[in-house]
């Protein structure tokens, strides 16, 4: 499936700046669109519903599976994951670029519809670091904390799947890394002809 716009998939353990990171590039990249996954999750913190996710209950969620309403989704530390087949299709074929944030089991779906996504996975720099994060942000109890740091061990392990790799030790340098990645797919030879196709037929490359 091709489509104007370019597609990244963003993935990483909890706590290893995944949200932070993808906030700050939309605030420098005017040219990109988040995609706002459905969870079956409660909100935590500031978030809002349509903001940070949909929020729904377990039996629409799978209603949702059964009609085939989802590119993708997933079971993610006891709550579901979907990412809306519509609201990508739209952006994309409007030419967008859209951004997602996912677990690496999404990311691996959605690179089977998408071959020219780009999956970016983003590590922290030490498992002692990561734990830190987690305690620091606040949010979880301590036994849940452990459930997260024994989850991330596997996802890591995933990494080795992805186009891209960005440690996030310091977050600028990791927000630059984002950017990078994101300028460099829309220069590639392919998107190119993919989103400037009027340019391409005009000098008979297409």
């Amino acid at each position: 499936m091709e489509t104007p716009g370019n597609l990244f998939v963003v993935a990483a353990p909890s706590g290893a700046g995944k949200s932070s990171l993808v906030k700050a590039l939309l605030e420098l990249d005017s040219h990109l669109a988040v995609s706002i996954s459905h969870t079956t999750r409660t909100p935590r913190g500031q978030e809002q519903q349509g903001r940070e996710y949909v929020f729904t209950d377990e039996a629409t969620f799978r209603a949702m599976i059964d009609r085939g309403e989802f590119f993708e989704w997933a079971l993610v530390h006891g709550n579901l994951y979907g990412t809306s087949r519509t609201a990508i299709e739209d952006r994309l074929n409007r030419g967008e670029d859209v951004v997602l944030e996912i677990d690496w089991q999404g990311a691996l779906q959605i690179k089977k519809i998408f071959p020219y996504a780009v999956l970016i996975f983003i590590l922290p720099p030490s498992w002692n670091e990561l734990q830190q994060r987690l305690q620091r942000r606040g949010e979880d109890q301590p036994d849940v904390i452990a459930q997260r740091m024994e989850n991330a061990r596997a996802e890591v392990a995933q990494a080795r799947h992805f186009d891209f790799v960005i440690i996030n030790a310091l977050f600028e340098t990791a927000l630059f890394d984002l950017k990078t990645v994101v300028h460099s797919q829309r220069l590639k030879y392919a998107a190119q002809r993919r989103n400037k196709s009027q340019v391409f037929a005009a000098l008979d490359l297409i």
